[in-house]
């Protein structure tokens, strides 16, 4: 009696379990699809240069102010020159002093040309006064190598601008005493602008053939204007893990200022891909796979897929799926090759 029961109840179940299984199908579709990214970065001078002294002294005067134009040969600074002005008083008086040293020893050896062509001189004294204009000669050298050198380094008291620029920074105030070769002021030379964006490294393997930006200044985000990337560091900052990107600006707004804070959209259209819900993937032995459905049978079979990359809530799919094939979205977990399934009604 118990047999019978059990034969049965087994019979009873039997179109249970042969009901096929409702899970969510989708639909694999090549699509294009347009991905943007925006940083925030900050406008620089293309061509920027840092002016300095080239000796170390303490500064009398500082002369330009940040946002000024200046012409080239514009006077920026100026050093205590007190000492300069002493020596370069200094050498004059000794060039005066050698060549009129100069001058005499000249006269010295006409008169004793002179002498003994007359036979009232001898020519050791004549060799002599010529021995003398030599050297004579060689001090108003010395004494004029002097006197360029020390009015160099009186000019050198003196920071002139190299071009014509314009201020981006001065640092440095009357009173302080600056190194050789300290800047005192930071100069954009020209108008050239450029946007400056660190921008994170895995960023940039995504978008690594993108070379127009748009841009537009955060305290104006109704103007836009265009940039072209111009420069990608090669190196990675080890503290950060980011990239300097740098990108040229073209017709920027009115009144657009060194420092402004700006803002960078870049936009790229991908090519042709198969986007699945990360909910569809299983793993296997080789990898990772997917379950398709038979459109006349509705049974499934494991499919092995190569993924492009993960994005939020979707993997892209590099290879392994044909355009049209019909993927389990859910309940991956569940299936088994050959297993029946009926989608479910959205």
């Amino acid at each position: 009696m118990s047999l019978l029961r059990a034969l049965a109840l087994a019979f009873l179940a039997a179109p249970a379990l042969a009901d096929p299984l409702i899970v969510e199908v989708v639909t694999a579709s090549a699509v294009s699809d347009t991905r943007r990214y925006a940083l925030t970065g900050e406008i620089v001078a293309r061509d920027a240069v840092g002016v300095s002294f080239p000796m170390e002294g303490r500064l009398s005067e500082v002369l330009a102010e940040a946002g000024d134009r200046i012409a080239a040969g514009t006077p920026l600074a100026r050093m205590e020159s007190v000492r300069q002005q002493q020596a370069l008083r200094a050498a004059q008086a000794g060039l005066a002093t050698a060549e009129a040293d100069y001058r005499q020893a000249i006269e010295d050896l006409d008169r004793q040309d002179a002498l003994l062509a007359r036979g009232a001189t001898t020519r050791i004294r004549r060799d002599a006064a010529e021995d003398a204009l030599q050297i004579a000669e060689a001090a108003v050298a010395q004494t004029r190598a002097d006197l360029d050198r020390t009015a160099k380094a009186l000019n050198d008291t003196v920071l002139s601008a190299p071009a014509r620029a314009t201020v981006i920074r001065r640092m440095a105030e009357p009173g302080e005493v600056v190194g050789a070769a300290q800047p005192v002021m930071d100069l954009a030379l020209g108008d050239g602008l450029d946007a400056v964006f660190e921008v994170p490294e895995a960023f940039l393997v995504g978008f690594s053939g993108v070379r127009e930006v748009a841009l537009s200044l955060i305290d104006r985000p109704g103007t836009l204007f265009g940039g072209r990337v111009r420069e990608v560091s090669p190196l990675v900052d080890p503290r950060s893990g980011t990239v300097r990107v740098t990108v040229s600006v073209s017709s920027p707004p009115v009144a657009t200022a060194y420092g402004d804070a700006v803002r960078g959209v870049v936009t790229q259209t991908s090519a042709p891909h198969i986007v699945l819900p990360y909910t569809a993937l299983t793993n296997t032995a080789e990898g990772p796979a997917v379950w398709v459905t038979d459109p006349e049978t509705m049974a499934v079979s494991l499919h092995a897929i190569e993924i492009e990359r993960f994005e939020t809530d979707r993997v892209v799919i590099r290879r392994g799926l044909e355009n049209g094939a019909r993927v389990v979205a859910r309940g991956a977990h569940l299936m088994y090759p050959g297993r029946i399934v009926r989608e479910a009604v959205q």
